[in-house]
């Protein structure tokens, strides 16, 4: 079966097996932290993630470059030219392009469109603000992951998430975990995002969704702890998946000099053996 025919969900289950890692590397290129050699380059930005990209493809179980940081660089054909190269060298690997749409109808099959067809993501992050319909339009592409927002790690998450919708005190972003595992998983591709802050929280979501594959952000720079973030997420069973935890930052800047490609490999070596441990 050639990589193209996997689904999301069995692109992540193999490559957590054969990865050995549940690590995945964000690409947040800011042109103010590129290494001076690149700064002001043409394609200086996708020459930053893309190697980085191979230095640490052999240690992460996905990529997920996050659009923001192209699009506001005019980068967006280097964003096209990363993921071709990523799916080129790395077919094995999941890309997740993190762009939170949060629109309906006609609009959201556009931004589908956009992520699977232009970008050639194999999953994309979801804003369910407006319910099923923002999340339907990209479950018509056959085997592309939807990873909805769940539980953020920022701070003013709380605001809305913490809501309780419930006379038993159910918070929002349970409730919302419940819909997306239940009713709105027939493509069986969905995932949700729950941030490393909160292990508490991830461990409720777990119980809520089964073996759902969580993306995880918030370790690293955000200061996430590691054992307790594995510890909550974690499959009962299955130990070393259901769980894609992301580290940008820490790992992309870990050296401003010319051996930023090193230096990324050795933080994000550091890391996956960190959550292996953990497990």
């Amino acid at each position: 079966m050639n990589s193209h025919s996997n689904t999301f969900n069995q692109q992540l289950q193999s490559a957590w097996a054969s990865q050995g890692s549940m690590l995945c590397v964000g690409f947040d290129p800011d042109p103010l932290r590129l290494p001076e050699s690149l700064q002001g380059k043409p394609e200086g930005i996708f020459e930053f993630c893309r190697e980085i990209a191979d230095a640490t493809a052999d240690v992460v179980c996905a990529f997920k470059p996050q659009f923001a940081y192209f699009a506001s660089q005019r980068a967006e054909a280097q964003l096209e030219k990363l993921i071709r190269h990523l799916k080129d060298q790395y077919p094995h690997i999941p890309v997740i392009l993190d762009s939170k749409r949060g629109d309906i109808g006609s609009t959201a099959d556009h931004y589908a469109l956009e992520a699977f067809e232009r970008y050639g993501a194999d999953a994309v992050t979801v804003n369910p603000y407006m319910g099923f319909d923002t999340i339907e339009p990209y479950l018509k592409h056959q085997g592309k992951g939807v990873i909805v927002l769940c539980r953020t790690s920022n701070p003013g998450g709380s605001d809305l998430q913490f809501l309780n919708i419930s006379p038993q005190g159910e918070p929002l972003y349970l409730h919302l975990a419940k819909l997306a595992a239940t009713q709105w998983n027939g493509s069986g591709q969905i995932g949700l995002v729950v941030g490393a802050t909160f292990p508490e929280e991830i461990s409720k979501v777990r119980a809520v969704v089964g073996d759902m594959p969580l993306l995880i952000p918030g370790i690293g720079a955000q200061g996430g702890d590691i054992e307790a973030t594995v510890k909550a997420g974690s499959v009962p069973g299955k130990p070393g998946t259901g769980m894609i935890i992301n580290s940008s930052r820490a790992i992309l800047y870990a050296s401003s000099g010319n051996d930023f490609a090193q230096a990324a490999r050795k933080v994000a070596q550091t890391t996956r053996d960190a959550l292996n441990r953990a497990i």
